[in-house]
């Protein structure tokens, strides 16, 4: 993923905020063209430290017939995002932009035995459950013994063995504050949600701007 200095996030940030999403798009290559799937995992990590994404797909998905444990595939993990009118700038001459959270994770697949795949079910599902809190989470038990076996038997558990992580915030870090928080403020007056969600992870990234910004405005007024 080509990302300039300014949107450079660590590989402890990347792997953060890869692990909140939990969903992502699944890609390899057939050795004719890419095959991708949208899908849900979670992070866990090996006793050496070593990340591993962990999902699973339905039996007939083509990218099954990849997982050899050899070739590298790509898991991309994207957040929010939202356009740029130049017309929200301070400074003249701005070009449009997008800005946006995006994580790379790439490294080889393998299949996951039946037990480990019951595991990585109860795993996943907890996992996201416990966004809905205080609703009682719903988990594997409540089916019937053969219908749970019967759903089981549609799907193959897979495991990413974590060699690569790349991630790149592009929130205008590199513009001066004035234009800023401009763009934050045009963007948090937005009706789209994503617009709005950008708007206030550049304010949690550079506050100071919004206070200097806040400085100015007071000592404007009479």
């Amino acid at each position: 993923m080509y990302t300039p200095p300014f949107f450079k996030q660590d590989r402890a940030a990347s792997l953060k905020f890869a692990e909140e999403r939990g969903f992502g798009t699944m890609c390899a290559f057939d050795g004719h063209k890419p095959v991708a799937s949208p899908l849900p995992f979670y992070l866990t990590y090996a006793a050496d430290g070593t990340p591993q994404a962990a999902f699973h797909v339905a039996r007939h998905n083509p990218l099954l017939k990849l997982a050899d444990g050899s070739a590298s595939w790509l898991l991309a993990v994207n957040g929010p995002d939202a356009y740029v009118s130049p017309d929200w700038y301070v400074s003249p001459d701005q070009v449009p932009t997008w800005l946006y959270q995006s994580v790379h994770l790439s490294g080889p697949v393998r299949l996951l035995s039946d037990h480990e795949l019951a595991v990585q079910i109860d795993t996943l599902s907890e996992k996201f459950e416990s966004w809905l809190l205080p609703k009682t989470p719903w988990t594997s038990a409540k089916m019937t013994a053969g219908r749970f076996e019967t759903m089981k038997k549609a799907i193959v558990g897979l495991v990413m063995t974590v060699e690569d992580v790349e991630g790149s915030f592009k929130l205008n870090q590199h513009k001066s504050d004035a234009d800023y928080a401009a763009i934050a403020t045009a963007l948090g007056a937005q009706a789209h949600a994503d617009a709005r969600e950008i708007a206030q992870l550049m304010q949690d990234v550079r506050p100071e701007a919004f206070a200097d910004e806040s400085n100015k405005l007071e000592r404007s007024v009479p």
